[in-house]
């Protein structure tokens, strides 16, 4: 698979299980993919809840859970990487921010098998 198809791949996936685990999407997401590691980025991902208490002050609270739910969804994420990419994820991290409201996805992979996908992508 190409490997702007594979970001895309990735994007949606990630997109689609938080659609169903929190109701709500975000505004936009963007993967790029590099000889090691993928990074799906998500502008905006919160949920109206969650916007109300960050306003309130009270972020940690939503990185909170957050965090607890990326480490509940790893293996779902990891899959949707190890598919598009047809490597072996390795490690899984994820962080949100408040200001900009993002939230990163940050997988690294097992090394490339010669003769096997491509991996570098610039995007």
């Amino acid at each position: 698979m190409p490997l702007q198809k594979q970001s895309m791949a990735i994007s949606n996936a990630i997109a689609t299980l938080h659609r169903e685990h929190y109701g709500r999407g975000a505004d936009r997401v963007r993967t790029t993919i590099h000889a090691d590691y993928v990074v799906t980025l998500m502008d905006d991902p919160f949920t109206p809840a969650e916007r109300l208490t960050i306003a309130n002050g009270e972020f940690q609270q939503v990185r909170a859970m957050r965090t607890m739910f990326q480490d509940w969804m790893r293996d779902s994420f990891s899959a949707a990487v190890e598919e598009a990419t047809g490597r072996k994820v390795k490690g899984f991290f994820s962080q949100v921010s408040a200001d900009p409201p993002a939230s990163l996805e940050f997988f690294t992979l097992e090394p490339a098998t010669a003769g096997g996908p491509e991996t570098a992508n610039e995007n």
